[in-house]
């Protein structure tokens, strides 16, 4: 009697054990199935992107004066975190911005953007040379990661005080993977160093520098409307 009782005992605790054994095995496997999803949902090492910037400035879309020898000059650009910023509307140009959308030229600007990868903000710089020839398109690369989703650029406008097009904070990153491309319209900025407000407006300098804000002289605006310069296209590698 006893024996039978101990037989059925034992039975069912070897079910039991059984059953949770069972159990213990299909976890780690649904665990790790949820793992390896959210891992897919986020990018795991760097990308590359192709950047092309087409203008779109010409005498026929911005017909107000519009200058001999009107060109971009070259980009500079990096990639970034948000606790960078190549520029932004309302805040004050650096001395880099300053000399880029004056002069053209990418120091000490470059000199900026390598302190910034120093301190971790920035992933990598890239530059081009002018764009002379509007049939032509300024071609370069970036490449982004983790740490570093963010694509800002800046190219000035030629002739003109101290505009400037480009673009500031674009995010690669989208829903958790790398986007294959961005498409984007590119309109001119006021830097806000300078105070002259035709393209050949002798240098006048802002003191103080004024924040940087959109261009709207009759130059980019028509019947109200901001009239972009140029596209950007960056497209996965």
């Amino acid at each position: 009697m006893h024996r039978g009782i101990w037989t059925g005992v034992a039975v069912a605790v070897g079910v039991t054990l059984a059953a949770t054994a069972c159990n213990k095995k299909r976890e780690p496997k649904g665990t790790a199935q949820g793992e390896a999803g959210e891992r897919a949902a986020t990018p795991i090492g760097p990308a590359e992107y192709t950047v092309v910037l087409k203008s779109t400035w010409t005498p026929k879309t911005h017909p107000f004066e519009y200058p001999k020898g009107a060109h971009f000059s070259g980009l500079i650009g990096a990639s970034h975190n948000v606790s960078y910023s190549l520029f932004a509307l309302g805040r004050r140009p650096t001395p880099g911005l300053e000399r880029l959308s004056e002069e053209g030229k990418h120091s000490p600007l470059d000199d900026e953007i390598n302190a910034a990868i120093a301190a971790g903000r920035a992933g990598m710089m890239f530059e081009t040379g002018a764009l002379k020839d509007f049939k032509d398109s300024l071609v370069t690369t970036v490449r982004v990661d983790r740490a570093h989703p963010l694509v800002s650029l800046v190219a000035m406008i030629v002739p003109s005080p101290d505009w400037f097009t480009g673009v500031a904070d674009v995010n690669l990153m989208e829903n958790g993977a790398w986007a294959r491309s961005r498409t984007l319209k590119l309109i001119a900025y006021d830097a806000g160093g300078d105070n002259g407000t035709t393209y050949r407006a002798a240098d006048k300098d802002a003191n103080p520098r004024r924040p940087t804000s959109r261009a709207m002289t009759r130059h980019f605006v028509h019947k109200g409307v901001i009239v972009p310069v140029a596209t950007l296209r960056l497209t996965r590698r």
